[in-house]
């Protein structure tokens, strides 16, 4: 469905963040990226998205392919038409905007007559927004708004969900309840998800395969099982020691022996 081929992404012609970055999204699969601030997940996002316009990036090499179709290339109207919505950081809804009129917003690209079943579709998927439906989204809370950005997402009907940081800032019951719903999303509508995500536990949880970034590159991919089990993934993004004990942030910060993956 969705690879990614060695690309290269710059800022200005000038600023290199991604250095030959190569992944894979099947077809209804669940793929997590994961790795620190400043790794260049969100750029990865943006340039499958094709986001990276608006903030003067642009892949400057290798290419993107979904379905088959090259979209490196192409205006983010275009990819977005083509079944690909991104789910922002920081739950970027419209403030002024009733809960109802967000999602609607999302359905602008469809042309099928289906807006009603969609909505009705969000809402069996998150019944809060019903409730909420006429309520200004500005005044909705933290797990509100992620409810509501990721409904908005699912009204263009999408082969592929990009969701940038969905647990960021929201008490564990929320990020629980929110990865439920993306699960069941992804088994029911079999839409496929790439998942930037810092909590690692939950990311590797929810998905089949995962992908380690590091400086702008894909350092250590595999299934997710596989990753949990990982030493350097355990210690360096879980915080925990090689029995299984959690180590502090002082000892994280301060552990000495290089990753694997940099020697």
């Amino acid at each position: 469905m969705l690879r990614l081929n060695n690309i290269e992404v710059k800022y200005q012609n000038v600023i290199l963040v991604l250095r030959g970055v190569t992944l894979e999204v099947g077809e209804g699969a669940i793929v997590a990226l994961l790795g620190a601030n400043g790794a260049g997940k969100t750029t990865t996002l943006e340039a499958v998205s094709g986001l990276l316009r608006t903030e003067e990036g642009q892949v400057t090499d290798g290419s993107i392919e979904f379905d088959g179709v090259r979209i490196d290339k192409m205006g983010p109207q275009e990819i977005t038409r083509m079944g690909i919505a991104q789910v922002m950081e920081g739950r970027r809804v419209c403030e002024h905007l009733t809960t109802e009129e967000n999602l609607l917003a999302g359905a602008l690209i469809r042309r099928d007559g289906e807006i009603k079943k969609r909505l009705e579709m969000v809402y069996d998927y998150f019944p809060r927004l019903k409730e909420l439906h006429r309520q200004t989204s500005g005044y909705l809370s933290g797990g509100e708004q992620q409810m509501l950005v990721i409904g908005r997402g699912l009204m263009g009907q999408p082969k592929l969900m990009l969701l940038d940081e969905p647990s960021l800032g929201l008490a564990p019951f929320l990020v629980e309840e929110i990865f439920e719903i993306v699960k069941r999303i992804n088994a029911e509508e079999k839409t496929a998800i790439l998942l930037v995500e810092q909590n690692v536990n939950v990311a590797l949880s929810s998905a089949e395969y995962g992908y380690v970034m590091e400086t702008g590159r894909v350092v250590l991919d595999g299934p997710s099982f596989k990753l949990q089990e990982n030493e350097d993934v355990r210690e360096f993004y879980m915080g925990l020691s090689e029995v299984g004990e959690r180590k502090s942030y002082r000892d994280v910060k301060h552990y000495k022996r290089r990753k694997r993956w940099l020697g």
